[in-house]
């Protein structure tokens, strides 16, 4: 079973106010305070980092499953191997699967595939529902981006066309990652996201920066995407600078109850230091689907925590990752 938390029940009040100065001065918080915000070594980093989880998890109710990493060990541990749902954080395990494809020479960023409007989501999440203008074009470098970025639902059917459903679970199968599978339906090139744990797309994550899914331009790609001022800032990244958000390639998923978002926390030198894959379900307010659901409050106070708890200790592997630069315009 995941890990129940039930703010009401734990607390015995009627009121998210008085639950809330009650929790302020709870044992929580204060094992939080007993430890420094920057910590100097991994180990006190992740006593850290498992400390501003638990209590703002706890705060949020609901139900989790969880695994965090810090410098290649376990922060956080909950429930990791129970499956899940996946949501759109499953969105990048698909795109493995297209960038797969692109480096055995298969597929191209700059192939075009047609964007008809029977092929259109009528609803659902990006903007390729506010085009009103079909059929229309675009590159799978485009479809990717939109897929990563704003999460467009559309953007799955646009997948399809050149990896079916069938081929996106094989690829992953062999990749490793057996329990991260798309849902098939009748046409071969459409498909629910799925399901993962939380786990898999941990690990699914640390191998694409250790460089065993993808050539390396491939894995820059997607975590140059990832890593963009555009992509999700509801969760983790909400109360960041744009220098901070450079620094945290993420991906976030929603539907129904299920509040999801998994990614990676780069050091100051461009390495991967902290993964999180956390998946949550069970919350009040289900019908908020915004930065004001607790889960994504939850997640916007732990992202610069998290971020803090890492900023005196290095990341692993061998490779660096710079940050994506950001310029503004005003025209021109």
């Amino acid at each position: 079973m995941g890990y129940r938390l039930n703010r009401r029940a734990a607390f015995g009040l009627g009121t998210a106010v008085a639950a809330g100065s009650i929790l302020a001065g709870s044992p929580a918080y204060a094992q939080e305070a007993d430890i420094e915000a920057s910590p100097a070594t991994p180990d006190r980093a992740r006593q850290k980092v498992k400390r501003v989880y638990d209590t703002a998890a706890t705060e949020a109710g609901g139900i989790w499953n969880s695994y965090i990493s810090v410098a290649d060990q376990v922060a956080v541990d909950v429930a990791s191997d129970e499956v899940v749902e996946a949501y759109s954080v499953n969105k990048v395990a698909v795109a493995v699967t297209l960038m797969d494809k692109i480096d055995r020479g298969l597929l191209t960023l700059d192939q075009q595939v047609q964007v008809p409007a029977s092929i259109v989501v009528p609803g659902g999440d990006g903007i390729i529902i506010l085009d009103k203008a079909y059929p229309s074009a675009f590159t799978l470098g485009h479809v990717l981006s939109l897929f990563l970025t704003v999460s467009d639902d559309t953007c799955v059917r646009l997948v399809g066309l050149v990896v079916p459903a069938a081929e996106i679970n094989q690829i992953l199968v062999t990749k490793g990652f057996p329990k991260t599978q798309v849902t098939p339906v009748a046409n071969p090139n459409r498909y629910f996201l799925g399901q993962t744990t939380p786990r898999e797309t941990h690990d699914l994550l640390k191998a694409l920066v250790a460089g065993t899914l993808l050539s390396p331009a491939s894995t820059d790609y997607l975590l140059s995407i990832l890593r963009s001022q555009v992509a999700f800032t509801d969760g983790v990244r909400r109360e960041m600078s744009s220098v901070d958000r450079a620094r945290i390639a993420t991906k976030a998923g929603w539907l129904n109850d299920g509040r999801n978002e998994a990614g990676i926390m780069f050091d100051a030198a461009g390495k991967p230091v902290l993964i999180y894959s956390m998946f949550a379900h069970g919350q009040a307010n289900p019908e908020d689907f915004g930065a004001t659901h607790p889960v994504r409050q939850a997640g916007a106070k732990m992202g610069p925590k998290f971020l803090r708890a890492v900023d005196k200790i290095s990341g692993a592997g061998t490779r660096t990752f710079r940050a994506p630069a950001y310029q503004q315009y005003n025209g021109g």
